[in-house]
């Protein structure tokens, strides 16, 4: 089994366009125990402890947009201290889904690109008429965890060693021999 045989799916995070009211989709999801244990090994992060996504799904271009909030809290270890800190998530969620994943978008090697940086975004695509929304909701998590996780108040001083005493200096050693060399 490879890579993309085992790709971790959400349950009933899909929504299909073929079947979409003209008036657009509600989907509210409170992601399971097991399903947050399983993001949170591909996150490499402590725990996802809730994990909830209510989104809103339109037709749009032939395919949709979709929109909503995703909240969840997150457990990981302090950079200062290994200390859990817990990280309360609250995030907007934008996106457009495209049918037609499959087409090659690859230009020639020595082709110019025009990158739009004012633009909107690419949007993603999706193969039939089922748009998987799992990546969606992983990816605005992950852009969500703070990178760099501490306490309230804990900094590399907090620990008691703020690496300015004489002893810690690069050349504090030297000193000690030069002292020794003027007394003698």
């Amino acid at each position: 089994m490879n890579a993309r045989q085992a790709r971790f799916r959400i349950a009933d995070a899909s929504i299909r366009l073929d079947s979409m009211p003209i008036t657009g989709r509600d989907l509210t999801l409170s992601v399971e125990p097991d399903e947050r244990l399983a993001i949170a090994d591909q996150l490499r992060i402590t725990a996802v402890e809730k994990l909830e996504a209510t989104l809103r799904a339109v037709r749009f271009k032939g395919g949709m947009r979709v929109t909503g909030r995703l909240v969840a809290t997150t457990v990981q270890p302090s950079v200062v201290s290994l200390d859990p800190v817990t990280q309360e998530i609250d995030e907007p969620i934008e996106r457009v889904f495209l049918p037609g994943g499959g087409k090659d978008f690859a230009a020639a090697a020595d082709a110019e690109i025009f990158v739009d940086l004012e633009g909107e975004d690419v949007p993603d695509h999706f193969e039939g008429n089922e748009a998987d929304l799992t990546d969606l909701i992983i990816e605005t998590l992950a852009l969500a965890i703070d990178p760099y996780p501490r306490l309230p108040g804990e900094s590399l001083g907090s620990l008691g060693d703020d690496g300015d005493t004489e002893s810690d200096l690069p050349f504090a050693g030297l000193k000690i021999l030069k002292e020794t060399e003027d007394k003698g």
